[in-house]
């Protein structure tokens, strides 16, 4: 198998995580792709027809794509066990409370990098912003208590949202205020699988 990536996306990362958690590592090879909103890499586009990564390209040539998708294969695949039968909704709500997060600041990249400056638009900018705080309220407030307990798929998707604002959004200090969430960041972000996979570029 092989993945179809970029080392500085978030969606990227939790794949990787996955590959680590699951001990799939030596089993599914890197192919790194240079690609954008507005640019996207032949490579990309081959094994996904929207050109969006990650892409799983499997054995027999089939390919999986959405992040969301390759993680619950990948899981199923090395028996990782981390999507559990009996909080299974929770943790993929949670994943998808991520991915939100996730989301929003990608395209808060986008706007500076990709837009000519006098065509930003600053009150869309902190919309995205403004989500992702919510979200991030919500975390710390504890409204979503199947962020604690055993490890699950939920919380490693959390950990890389947190580590992409990180790496993008440092000026954010998304911390403020959070320190219950940045404690349990802390936590998270010591596991092999996260320190193996920090965002590059």
């Amino acid at each position: 198998m092989k993945l179809i990536f970029s080392p500085a996306s978030p969606f990227v990362r939790k794949v990787n995580v996955m590959r680590h958690e699951g001990q799939l590592v030596d089993i599914i090879s890197l192919t790194p792709v240079q690609t954008t909103a507005l640019s996207t890499d032949p490579a990309a586009r081959s094994a996904n027809p929207l050109g969006k990564i990650p892409a799983l390209v499997l054995d027999h040539g089939k390919t999986l794509f959405d992040s969301r998708v390759i993680c619950r294969y990948l899981n199923d695949l090395s028996g990782a066990g981390l999507y559990p039968k009996a909080t299974l909704w929770d943790v993929l709500t949670l994943e998808a409370l991520a991915d939100g997060i996730m989301e929003s600041a990608v395209l808060m990249v986008y706007e500076a990098r990709l837009r000519p400056e006098e065509k930003q638009f600053e009150t869309w900018v902190e919309a995205q912003w403004s989500k992702i705080a919510h979200a991030l309220d919500a975390l710390e407030q504890n409204e979503f208590t199947i962020l604690g307990g055993d490890l699950h798929f939920g919380q490693l998707a959390v950990a890389c949202a947190l580590g992409y604002l990180d790496f993008r959004h440092p000026d954010r200090n998304w911390r403020d205020g959070r320190t219950s969430l940045d404690t349990w960041n802390k936590m998270m972000q010591d596991r092999a699988s996260m320190q193996a996979t920090l965002p590059e570029g």
